[in-house]
């Protein structure tokens, strides 16, 4: 549904939630099952996502955050190197 209505739509509809500067939440729910996946905007149209789980919780585990910064980085600094 994003990849068809946007970014601002997918957050205007919380399919989308900004965690911090450059690093979103994708939301996917089927039944009591909710599946989040983790994405960093690179350029123009294309981002990465980083990794996927199952949410257990209101918030957001650090851990994930955390994963998903550091690969985030990672990746921004393999790209200079280049």
């Amino acid at each position: 549904m994003v990849a068809t209505y946007g970014l601002s739509a997918g957050i205007q509809h919380n399919w989308v939630k900004p965690l911090e500067k450059n690093l979103y939440e994708i939301r996917s729910r089927v039944s009591n099952n909710q599946q989040r996946g983790l994405y960093f905007h690179v350029d123009g149209v294309h981002y990465v996502i980083t990794h996927g789980f199952t949410k257990k919780t209101q918030k957001t585990p650090p851990r994930e955050i955390n994963h998903a910064k550091k690969l985030r980085d990672e990746y921004f600094a393999n790209r200079k190197e280049q």
